[in-house]
């Protein structure tokens, strides 16, 4: 069945068995949470990480109106830091489950369900890519999101002329519009008639992934060009687009209320689509090179480096978080379920065993003890790493804050003492992870 006015349809909230109506962020104390994550957007592209290839006013003026994090990691590509946000565990934990995949015996035990138990509404828009939607329409909402609006992953556009689910349906009227315009507007929505309930809202960002290429015929360029949007024109409308969405909760007078956080799923990506070559699916493709400082950075995503991993946060609650606070605390992509959770008032499941570290300590200046290692993992290999030493799983180890680019691993039989003590706890720390 296809929605022609989705809008008359999906806003109906419905309590989780057990929990009470709240009476609000405000009387409880406990905030609303607006989680970003972009799409294949490392920090060197940011004005406030140094970038200087791509204006980004919006998350300029997030970070300088909140916290943020220089050491924040995700995995090298888009998928396996998804559930691990979703879970607050590794992959491996999961079973490294494939593209268009979730656990379905993790299905109740979401960060989303998490938030649904601690008495928000929650909804997810922009990017899914755990299941396939038109043969799973229900997995968002299995997976804890009461509502949510999602372009259909291999299956159509996600920028222009859109194909979306929206709980359960596909939208019939987004022909002419831009996805992420519509993603934003939902979640505006959302937002809007979440009245005085608490909710949880994750902007799942498709951009700047370039476009979807495994169709039967290549989906559209953009309006009066022969090309599709190149790396720079998605920034603009990624910086844009989370601009609208802070600017609309500002507006609702809900900026005290609602804690903001940024972040993005993996590094620049290398090379991006530029236009469609006649219609067997094949294209021209731009290279991603970004200026910071006096550095020309090519994209890392795929890449267990710096360049792949290593990607911004920033978190902005007023009232809470001093502005302009630049923190080099160790974070990674698991640590946003707990976090989450503790700022919500809620728990994860006691039989649930979390990766994750949370700082929500940080956020709201309360107790915070800093995490001893991160992890990502990726193309067979994994790794354990401080801010300033790397440890991977094939025993090469790197002084990452000496050479970030890792051009050579350290001599294991000349290391200072200082390194051959930061290697011993590392060592620990990968055997105790058993990652394989």
């Amino acid at each position: 069945m296809r929605v022609s006015r989705p809008w008359l349809v999906v806003f109906a909230f419905m309590l989780p068995a057990g929990v009470a109506a709240s009476s609000g962020a405000a009387a409880e104390g406990r905030p609303n949470v607006l989680l970003i994550m972009a799409d294949d957007v490392g920090c060197e592209t940011l004005g406030c990480y140094g970038g200087t290839s791509y204006a980004t006013p919006q998350i300029d003026a997030l970070a300088a109106a909140g916290m943020r994090f220089t050491h924040c990691f995700s995995m090298p590509v888009c998928h396996p830091t998804r559930t691990t946000l979703l879970s607050g565990r590794y992959p491996f934990r999961l079973g490294n489950p494939g593209w268009g995949t979730y656990p379905k015996a993790e299905e109740k035990s979401t960060l989303a369900w998490a938030m649904k138990r601690a008495g928000y509404a929650t909804a997810v828009a922009g990017k899914w890519q755990l299941t396939l939607l038109k043969k799973d329409p229900q997995h968002p909402h299995r997976l804890g999101f009461d509502q949510y609006s999602l372009f259909g992953w291999h299956e159509g556009p996600r920028y222009h002329d859109p194909l979306i689910w929206q709980n359960g349906e596909i939208r019939e009227d987004t022909e002419g519009d831009f996805g992420p315009d519509l993603y934003v507007d939902y979640l505006i929505d959302f937002i809007r008639r979440s009245g005085d309930k608490p909710w949880f809202a994750f902007y799942s960002m498709a951009l700047c992934h370039d476009v979807t290429d495994d169709l039967k015929a290549p989906v559209p360029h953009a309006p009066g060009k022969d090309r599709y949007l190149n790396y720079a024109e998605m920034m603009a409308a990624m910086d844009r687009c989370v601009g609208r969405l802070v600017d609309a909760v500002d507006e609702m007078g809900l900026a005290d209320k609602t804690v903001v956080l940024f972040t993005t799923d993996n590094g620049t990506a290398q090379r991006s689509k530029l236009r469609a070559i006649g219609k067997q699916n094949k294209f021209e493709y731009e290279t991603v090179v970004s200026q910071r400082g006096r550095q020309q950075i090519r994209g890392g995503k795929g890449k267990l480096t710096d360049g792949g991993t290593n990607v911004p946060l920033i978190v902005r609650w007023p009232g809470a978080v001093k502005p302009g606070t630049v923190v080099d605390h160790l974070v990674d992509c698991s640590d946003f379920y707990p976090t989450c959770v503790e700022l919500a008032g809620g728990r994860a499941p006691a039989e649930l065993s979390l990766d994750g570290h949370s700082f929500a300590g940080l956020v709201t200046g309360g107790d915070y003890s800093p995490r001893d290692f991160a992890f990502a993992q990726g193309g067979g290999k994994h790794w354990v790493r401080t801010q300033q030493f790397k440890l991977y799983s094939d025993g090469r180890f790197f002084n990452v804050a000496n050479d970030p680019q890792e051009t050579g691993p350290l001599d294991l039989q000349d290391l200072s003492p200082a390194a051959a003590a930061a290697r011993r706890r590392l060592r620990a720390a990968l055997d105790a992870l058993n990652a394989g």
